[in-house]
Order: structure tokens, then sequence, then C-alpha cells
């Protein structure tokens, strides 16, 4: 259990949440584990097997406060409210902030500007602990490069400029993440370049398979807090296409999933029969790969980190729902400007 912004995240299976006078109690195996008054809590979100009192259900509901139920891996299952809400208001700002070409272009640089920089910091790290000189060099001209591409991204005139960093930038990171494989392993995890549909290679396959779970992970976020994931200010808007989910999955790509597989294939925990070839040349995780990533995803997901806003300790899982509701406040004009995360 955690408390964010006056949201209260609540994660142990089998826990019971409910309505103690004025205040909302969580009790796991009939122990309390938690209570607080009602009015410091703004919203209640449920992760899993969490049940949820019916008194507590109503008094939500009378207050205008959401109940956000997920499934145990995150993914949004529904949002429950009374009939006072802000949400309408909330889309209404962002479809404005979308179509307004100077918000939509600041929001989108500040998804970029997030990307870059924590791909900056993986390629950083990556050149202090390489054995060999060559790849150390080959690091640290990428990171200088992705430094001239932050640079170039603060004063894109359009999207279409923005997008053209990014595409430019990404292209040279992904070369320069090969040299951040140990050796033994590069002939087997080789990335020639980002292929997607489909994946042409194990690195890539496996990169697909992590950003499949993150971008369930940042709709969910966005459900929770009532943002509209089609509507986005970074990616165009396409039918089925969740835009605004792509938008704050770009922040978390090197941070959650590239970091990620890099540790699964240096530590040898995923080799090459945890990957099968289909026709046309894919290559796809075969069953036994895909629970071992799941499992090291969620493991990963239950780390701790320091947000460097919130200046508190957060499960890296709950990152996507602390955005997406800095991403809603600075929507509705409460903050002067979207901040993305940023690791360390």
């Amino acid at each position: 259990m955690i408390a964010l912004q006056n949201v209260l995240y609540v994660m142990t299976p089998q826990a019971y949440v409910h309505l103690d006078n004025a205040t909302l109690r969580v009790d796991v195996e009939r122990e309390k584990k938690l209570q607080v008054p009602l009015h410091h809590v703004g919203s209640l979100v449920c992760f899993g097997n969490v049940l949820v009192s019916p008194a507590l259900m109503h008094r939500l509901a009378d207050e205008g406060k959401a109940l956000v139920l997920l499934d145990e891996h995150g993914r949004f299952k529904a949002r429950l409210e009374g009939p006072v809400s802000g949400n309408v208001l909330l889309r209404v700002a962002q479809h404005r902030a979308a179509q307004d070409p100077v918000q939509a272009l600041e929001l989108a640089r500040t998804c970029i500007a997030g990307k870059l920089r924590n791909s900056r910091t993986l390629v950083l790290r990556g050149a202090r602990e390489a054995g060999d000189g060559d790849d150390a060099a080959v690091l640290q001209r990428a990171s200088d490069d992705l430094s001239a591409s932050l640079r170039a991204a603060a004063v894109a005139t359009s999207l279409d400029v923005l997008r053209g960093v990014e595409g430019e930038a990404a292209r040279g990171y992904f070369e320069a993440v090969n040299r951040i494989i140990k050796l033994p392993m590069r002939a087997s995890f080789r990335l020639d370049g980002r292929t997607r549909r489909p994946p042409l290679d194990r690195f890539n396959a496996l990169l697909s398979f992590l950003y499949s779970m993150l971008m369930n992970d940042c709709r969910s976020a966005l459900e929770s807090v009532g943002l509209d994931p089609q509507i986005g200010f970074l990616h165009a808007l396409r039918p089925g296409r969740a835009a605004l989910a792509l938008d704050l999955q770009e922040e978390f790509r090197a941070v959650l999933c590239d970091r990620l597989a890099l540790t699964l294939i240096n530590r040898g925990q995923l080799t090459e029969t945890d990957f099968e070839p289909r026709e046309g040349g894919a290559v796809l995780l075969s069953d036994k790969g895909r629970r071992k990533v799941v499992a090291a995803w969620q493991e990963r997901k239950q780390e701790e980190v320091t947000h460097p806003l919130l200046e508190q300790k957060v499960p890296i899982g709950i990152l996507p729902f602390v955005q997406a509701r800095l991403l809603a406040r600075s929507v509705r004009g409460e903050m002067e400007s979207y901040v993305p995360y940023l690791s360390r």
C-alpha cells in the first residue's frame, strides 16, 4: 500500500478496504494494516484481487472520489465514480491542448526530452561500466550525440521537426546499445536497427515484448486519472491507436524496458533457446522465454526508487501512474509545465 498525491494504491492480494466511521481502513487477513481519514483520500486505486466494501463504494461516489480497478498486472479494468466528476473538464482541456499547436508542441517536447535524457543516462552508465576502451569511446560519443539531440529538440519549431530529431537520436542510440551487451552475448543478441512488425532479431523481439507490457501500464495509468489515452500530443491520431499512452511510454522506454533487456541478456537469464524463428525472418519469444521476461518485469516493478519531483520512494511499477497524474495536472493548468520522470 502506498499513498501519493492523495491517491491510495492498494496492491496487496486479498486486502479488504472498507469504511470505518469517517476513515478508510485496509485489512489483510483480518489484521489492520492502514487507517486514514477519508477526507485525506482523493481516490482509491486497487490492483488485482482487492476487496472493497459496498459502503465504501457508496461513500466514495457520494464524495465524487474515484475508485479505479486494475488487474494484478496493472491493466485497466474499470473506473467507478459518482455524478460529480472533473473528468469531462479534464478531457475537454486535453482535447483543447491537442488542438493548440503551441501547447501540443510543448507537451510533445517534454516527452522527447524525458526519453532522450533517460536514454543518455543508460548510455553513460554503459560507458562507465565498459570493459573495453573502444566500447567506452563509442558510448561516450553516443552520449554527446544525445545531448546535441536534446538541444535540437528544445528549439524544434514543429512536431515534424521534433519527430525528426527523435528519429535520428533513436537510430544512434540503438547502434550504441549494442556496445553495452557483453562480448560473449553479442553474436546472439546483436541489435540490427529497431525492427517492430515483425521483430527480426532476438533483441528486437525482447524489446517489442517489454514495450507491449509498458504500453499496457501506461494506458492503465492514463485511464486511472481520467485522461483519454487516444488523444496524444507527440504521436499522430489514428483510429484504434492509444496516442497518449505512446507519448507517456517514451520517457520510460530506457528506464524500464531497455535496461531490463540488457540485464536479462548480460546475466545470461535469456539464451537463444528462449526465442523462436518464424516464417519471413521474424523472431519471437518462446512460451518459456515469455514466462521468464514476465517474472523479471514484475520483480523489477516492485523495486523502489526516489521520485525526483515528489522526493518520495515509490515502486517502479507505480511510476506511470504518478506521471499520468502529473500530466493531468499540467493539462488542467495546475502545473506550469509537465515534468517527465528522469532516472538517476
